[in-house]
C-alpha cells in the first residue's frame, strides 16, 4: 500500500486515513477547512479540481450520500490518492481521474455538476518567483499548469445552474478572485476569513459562489483564528479536526 517515503496520517474527526508523502505532497489546513466549508447535497455530483492526494474529497465523504469524483494533473498525486480512497473502502462514492482540468469536460458533461471545490495553485509565475524546486509541489502551489481563471471557468462550465463553487485561496488575491467569479457567472454569495491568530493579518479565505446567483446578497460570516496566543488550537478549530469536542 506504501510506497517509498510514504506514511499513513489520520484527521481524528473523520477517522479518514490519508497517505501523505513530504517529498511530493501533504494537504495542510487549507484542504480541512475547504472540506468543512463547503455545503453538499445529500445527493448528486460533486467534484474536486486540484485534487492532489485526495484530501478534500474524502474529507467531505461523510457529508454526502452523492458521488466525489477528484481531479488531478500529477499521476504520482491522483496514485496516492486512489489508494487512499481504497484505504478507507470509498471506492463506490468517490474516485479519481488523472487529467488536465481544462479537459475534464471530455468525462464530466457540462452543466451537470451541483458542487465543485476546488484548492487551487495560490502563486502567479512571475521572472521573480521563487518556485520550489520539487516539481511536484511547485505544480500544486504555483500557476505553472493553470491559472486562476482556468480554475473559475472550468468550474462554472461543469456546474449546473444554481450550482455552488467554493474555493480556498490568499485574501490578497481575493477582488481578483471576486472578478474572475462574475465573469464566468458566478456570484460570490458567502466569504470567511482565516487568521492565524488573533491579531494576525488573515492568511486564507473560503469563498461560496453560485452560478447565475442574482447580483449581490453577499454573507461575510465570523473570521475563524486556528491558533490561540499559547499556539494551541482554537476551540473552533479543534471542533473540526478532533473527536473528542
Amino acid at each position: 500500500m506504501l510506497k517509498t517515503g510514504e506514511r499513513i496520517d489520520q484527521l481524528h474527526r473523520l477517522e479518514i486515513q490519508i497517505i501523505q508523502s513530504p517529498a511530493v505532497f501533504s494537504f495542510s489546513m487549507d484542504a480541512v477547512l475547504l472540506a468543512d466549508f463547503a455545503r453538499l447535497p445529500k445527493q448528486g455530483q460533486i467534484v474536486d479540481l486540484c485534487a492532489g492526494n485526495g484530501a478534500v474529497g474524502l474529507f467531505m465523504s461523510h457529508k454526502t450520500n452523492g458521488t466525489i469524483t477528484g481531479v488531478e494533473l500529477q499521476p504520482r498525486l491522483a496514485d496516492m490518492a486512489q489508494r487512499s480512497i481504497e484505504l478507507n473502502q470509498l471506492e463506490k462514492q468517490l474516485k479519481i481521474v488523472t487529467m488536465d482540468l481544462k479537459d475534464v469536460s471530455t468525462v464530466i458533461a457540462k452543466d451537470s455538476v451541483d458542487v465543485v471545490t476546488c484548492n487551487p495553485p495560490y502563486f502567479k509565475v512571475t521572472p521573480e518567483s521563487q518556485k520550489n524546486p520539487n516539481q511536484h509541489l511547485a505544480l500544486a502551489r504555483h500557476e505553472i499548469a493553470t491559472d486562476l481563471k482556468t480554475v473559475v471557468q472550468t468550474m462554472s462550465g461543469l456546474l449546473k445552474m444554481n450550482g455552488r463553487a467554493y474555493l480556498v485561496h490568499r485574501p490578497d488575491r481575493f477582488l481578483e478572485i471576486c472578478d474572475e467569479l462574475r465573469a464566468a457567472r458566478l456570484e460570490p454569495k458567502k466569504v470567511q476569513f482565516i487568521y492565524p491568530k488573533a491579531g494576525k493579518e488573515a492568511s486564507m479565505v473560503l469563498i461560496e459562489a453560485v452560478k447565475d446567483g442574482r447580483p449581490g446578497g453577499l454573507r461575510l460570516l465570523p473570521e475563524l483564528t486556528i491558533y490561540d496566543q499559547n499556539s494551541e488550537y482554537t476551540p473552533e478549530m479543534r471542533k473540526k479536526l478532533f473527536m473528542d469536542d
